[in-house]
């Protein structure tokens, strides 16, 4: 009974990419198919530089854990 599995630590991170990845390929369909053929800089900073950051820094978290 005292075998417990162990989960791999980097799952969060994992689930974390696919939900980013999903909430961008929504903002790029709504900014390339509905017409807004030139981003804004608020729109870009969805698309890359806020899921990057996050994504770094959710990485570092999961990474420094033991």
């Amino acid at each position: 009974m005292s075998d417990a599995v162990r989960r791999n630590r980097l799952l969060p991170w994992y689930i974390g990419v696919v939900i980013i990845f999903l909430c961008d390929l929504y903002v790029a369909y709504e900014m390339f198919f509905r017409g807004h053929l030139t981003p804004s800089m608020p729109e870009v900073a969805v698309l890359i530089f806020i899921p990057a950051v996050y994504l770094v820094l959710m990485y570092l978290t999961f990474v420094s854990q033991d």
